[in-house]
């Protein structure tokens, strides 16, 4: 028996939308960072990008648990001495750009590295309900059911 490893021309990727309205961003977050990576699939390769286009809508629409809208603080850096600046997940999602939340949740499950850089780039997150991919035909996957941990009420 010889282990299988995946050719470029043998990865087909699919577009998949994914609807995060109450759902909780960390649950969330992981399943996306595992359809990018290509995990759900029997022909994995960890050294290929064989995984999933994903889209997300309504990123301003998900969720934290317990206190973490107002003591889960993201950290940035301006690059001049003493320039660290920081917000909490509630300012951000109620910002200019809260599609940011989830973005960074995936970037940080995905591995660093120029392979983490190409398979982050497959997604696509949009604070509203809109987005510009209806020719791919997306195929809808209700994250909600699969585990009735990853809504919050």
């Amino acid at each position: 028996m010889s282990t299988y490893s995946a050719k470029a021309g043998d990865i087909e990727k699919k577009w998949v939308l994914i609807d995060a309205e109450g759902l909780v961003v960390g649950r969330l977050a992981s399943l996306i960072a595992m359809r990018l990576r290509g995990k759900h699939l029997p022909t994995f390769t960890p050294h290929m990008d064989c995984g999933d286009n994903v889209i997300v809508v309504n990123a301003e629409k998900a969720v934290f648990t317990g206190n973490k809208l107002s003591d889960k603080i993201y950290y940035r850096h301006t690059g001049y001495p003493g320039g660290i600046k920081q917000q909490t997940a509630g300012q951000i999602i109620n910002g200019r750009f809260p599609e940011r939340i989830i973005e960074k949740a995936v970037e940080r499950m995905l591995p660093r590295g120029p392979l983490g850089r190409r398979q982050f780039k497959n997604m696509r997150v949009y604070a509203g309900a809109e987005h510009p991919h209806a020719a791919q035909n997306p195929e809808a996957l209700d994250i909600a059911s699969l585990n009735s941990k990853n809504v919050r009420a």
